[in-house]
């Protein structure tokens, strides 16, 4: 999911220095530079363009190329321009290995942006980090992701931060005492949230009543569904992506199951209600920004991402690889340089405000920073209230 978003880079990335004090991009080795493509800097991303999350992918493709669209009218960074080459993956780690080793060995890219899912940056954060190259994935969510090393950074929460926040939601507001738990056992970010849920719900004094599995692909949740109906939660937790939230809400709304349900930022799409109706109306997901949040860089951020793609308001996967970009760029200017030590350092020390709010990199390069929970109504998602870390 989730974080993420934001600001705009128009003021922040004013030329500093010549193309001439800029070292070039890497190709791998972390204390030397390669060759730069006409004096541009040149960085990859990773994310779904096509398959179950193109959805995803095509939100982080508009927030990319508005960035860099915003940079190189503001001059470049170090007077150089930028170029993001995106590139799909599929949701597929393979596919995301592909693009990974394509981009470090044949475009000769000083950085990653992404990928977005986090099964894919798990397969992709050690070919990074072996290659010096830094990778700063602004949705991988999955605690285990920047473990690969230090040069692996993420600009979004943490699968338990998520998932604790959701369980305090359950129990201190939605006054809960017994929640099932349906979830993709093939997934890292799926099985993260679920077990993070289950573990903050449960300290609280909370009753897990049922907790069932499905696999990656599975259509059909009539058979978790019908084992979940007699034990009659108060919420169910749905750590998933849209797509298959939508279909599982539809078959527990016709099952006669009334949870409210529950879920993390991979719920946040249009096509969440696309697909399920009024079966998703009326239920609750962690996410890393709000559409509707009356902060600067959230108004900014959409009012120039409608004036780019025709009034469309953009979901958190837009402001969160905004974001993740944006902080990898303010970080190479800082640097003066493409020089892949030089930006992991500027990395490390980051301290700064973007869309989805102020970040800062803890020890282990994940971002501090706050949720907010969105409540699905009529169709739409609301700004319900934000969490902030401990």
């Amino acid at each position: 999911m989730k974080s993420a978003i934001f600001r705009r880079a128009a003021a922040g990335v004013l030329c500093l220095a010549t193309a001439a004090s800029l070292t070039a991009c890497n190709s791998g080795n972390s204390s030397s530079g390669g060759s730069t493509s006409g004096g541009t800097i040149k960085i990859g991303v990773i994310t779904p363009l096509t398959g179950a999350n193109s959805s995803f992918g095509q939100s982080a493709k508009k927030g990319i190329q508005l960035l860099e669209e915003e940079t190189n009218k503001a001059g470049g960074i170090n007077g150089q321009k930028v170029q993001f080459l995106i590139q799909d993956d599929e949701s597929k780690p393979t596919s995301s290995v592909t693009v990974a080793q394509k981009f470090i060995n044949s475009d000769k890219v000083c950085a990653i942006v992404g990928p977005l899912t986090s099964t894919c940056a798990n397969s992709v954060a050690p070919i990074c980090q072996q290659d010096g190259i830094p990778m700063v994935t602004g949705t991988g969510t999955n605690i285990n992701i920047t473990k690969a090393g230090d040069f692996i950074f993420r600009t979004c929460f943490i699968d338990p931060f998520q998932g604790q926040v959701m369980a305090k939601f359950a129990s201190d507001d939605l006054h809960a005492k017994k929640a099932a738990v349906l979830y993709n056992i093939g997934d890292d970010y799926s099985k993260g949230l679920a077990q993070a849920f289950i573990d903050s719900f449960t300290s609280k004094g909370g009753t897990i009543c049922e907790k069932e599995t499905y696999n990656t692909g599975d259509k059909d949740f009539n058979a978790q569904l019908t084992k979940i109906a007699p034990t009659n939660p108060d919420v169910l937790f749905l750590p998933e992506y849209y797509g298959d939230v939508a279909v599982i809400a539809r078959e527990a709304r016709s099952m006669n199951i009334k949870a409210t349900m529950l879920g993390g930022d991979g719920w946040d799409s249009s096509d969440l209600f696309k697909i399920g109706g009024d079966a998703v109306n009326g239920n609750y997901f962690s996410n890393h920004y709000a559409a509707d949040d009356t902060a600067k860089e959230v108004v900014d951020f959409i009012k120039a991402f409608k004036a780019k793609y025709n009034n469309e308001v953009p979901d958190a996967m837009a402001a969160l690889n905004y974001d993740a970009a944006k902080v990898l760029l303010q970080s190479i200017q800082k640097a003066g340089s493409t020089n892949a030590a030089k930006i992991q350092t500027a990395l490390k020390n980051y301290d700064g405000t973007v869309v989805s709010g102020h970040i800062k990199f803890n020890a282990d390069r994940d971002a501090v920073k706050a949720a907010v929970i969105i409540k699905t109504v009529d169709g739409q998602e609301k700004f319900f209230k934000k969490v902030q870390p401990d």
